[in-house]
């Protein structure tokens, strides 16, 4: 580790960091692995198991439930990102890990989330062409414009969360190698920094609400053609179907914005809080989304339901 100052009037920096999740919990942290280790295990299986079902059902490899067991797999790799380690530093007091590790886990994560974000768009294109424009539905939602819509959202989230990486990168850290917090989030690491991160807060702030006030701007244009259309269709099981279908398609909506904005507002203006507050905060908008995505969706569409549930039958049976 290379020696630094607690002054920050070193020139030297810090290439190695200790992971303390919680800190104020002292001595009864490793309790706190109990009820990570048990969210791991709710989004992996239930990511995984879901994704398995529209893998193996051929009714189900249409282009909506291909986006959603993407979503999933989107969901499994962010948690992947962060948890193991949280485990470790929970369990062992504190996890090492070096400044390339913790940014390439801050890319990650954001990449995840900001994915995430992505496929909600394609999912809200997906079924303003189903309901406003069915006839030519399978015309132009092909296998080809699926692939370059996935394209173009891993470009565009790599233009989003590239610079903020890129900048953390070149920042100085002396103040300390302790990271009070469970992942290498943006603010946890720039807290630790002794020089000049104005850029990095402004660039970060402005990428968030372009990105956001982009993406909820062409949520809320879509989804309110797609209600407009609806209400017009005659037949009223088509109708109850399509805003069903949509319906969960905004819980889910709801569910990721709303957490990430009021964690991004509760984060601002509690800055005087303790760093195990701000750890919960984080914890509840990064983990809940991923957690709560399959069991809407399980829950909420049948299609998916009917065929994980005729799955689970075969697989008892033993004939």
């Amino acid at each position: 580790m290379t020696a630094g100052s607690s002054n920050g009037t070193a020139n030297t920096s810090y290439t190695e960091f200790l992971l303390l999740p919680f800190p104020g919990l002292r001595e009864s942290r490793y309790l706190l692995a109990i009820p990570f280790f048990s969210l791991f295990v709710i989004i992996a299986t239930a990511n995984s198991v879901l994704i398995y079902t529209v893998r193996v059902e051929a009714s189900l490899h249409s282009p909506m439930y291909l986006l959603i067991a993407l979503l999933f797999a989107v969901n499994i790799c962010g948690a992947s990102t962060i948890l193991p380690k949280t485990l470790l530093s929970l369990m062992f007091y504190a996890s090492h890990i070096s400044l390339t590790g913790c940014l390439a886990q801050m890319f990650f994560l954001y990449f995840s989330t900001g994915l995430d974000c992505n496929i909600l768009l394609m999912m809200a294109l997906d079924r303003y062409v189903a309901i406003c424009h069915p006839l030519r539905y399978t015309e132009i939602v092909t296998t080809r414009f699926l692939i370059l819509l996935t394209l173009a959202s891993f470009v565009c989230t790599l233009f989003v969360v590239g610079p903020v990486v890129i900048l953390a990168s070149r920042v100085r850290f002396c103040r300390s190698n302790v990271i009070s917090h469970f992942a290498c989030e943006h603010m946890a690491l720039m807290r630790l920094s002794c020089s000049d991160i104005s850029v990095n807060k402004t660039v970060g702030i402005a990428l968030r609400c372009i990105y956001n006030i982009t993406n909820l701007s062409f949520l809320l244009a879509s989804y309110s053609k797609i209600i407009h259309t609806a209400l017009k269709i005659s037949s009223g099981n088509v109708r109850h179907k399509a805003f069903h279908t949509c319906g969960t398609h905004l819980i889910i909506i709801f569910i990721g914005y709303s957490s990430r904005l009021s964690s991004s507002i509760v984060f601002r203006v509690a800055k005087s809080a303790s760093a195990d507050v701000h750890n919960l905060i984080s914890a509840v908008y990064l983990l809940f989304p991923w957690a709560v995505y399959p069991i809407v969706y399980g829950v909420r569409t049948k299609e998916i339901r009917v065929n994980f549930l005729k799955l689970f039958r075969r697989k008892l049976s033993p004939f």
